[in-house]
């Protein structure tokens, strides 16, 4: 039964990430909170699964010519640099501070999100 819920938790992420917002977003907490595995482990899982989501959007953003490929190698390593760096560092990080600072980046993201809708929808009216 373990495996339906973890399932259904990568699926949720999926779709998230597959239409635009983080699926990192909901599947930490739900990887956290809701199946109880450690923030490491979670975070780790959520990094291992964006990588053939990315490659899948790359390549469909490819063949609807939506990417310049002149900068592309450019963000691909420091992509890949970046989040190597990343890895060892949260390592390092005690798994409870680490919560909290993945909680402020959330809720930072969130009032982002909460203003552009805002902005976006006084630019309509």
């Amino acid at each position: 039964m373990d495996g339906l819920w973890f399932s259904l938790a990568g699926i949720a992420g999926g779709l998230l990430g597959g239409m635009g917002m983080g699926g990192g977003t909901v599947l930490i907490p739900l990887l956290v909170i809701v199946l109880g595995v450690g923030q490491h482990l979670a975070q780790a899982v959520n990094l291992i699964s964006f990588v053939p989501m990315a490659i899948v959007a790359l390549i469909i953003h490819a063949k609807n010519r939506l990417v310049k490929a002149s900068g592309l190698w450019i963000i691909i390593l420091s992509g890949l640099v970046s989040c190597t760096a990343g890895c060892f560092i949260a390592r390092e990080i005690n798994a409870d501070l680490l919560r909290r600072i993945f909680g402020g980046f959330l809720t930072v993201l969130s009032v982002f999100q909460v203003c552009s809708a805002v902005r976006e929808k006084a630019r309509k009216e």
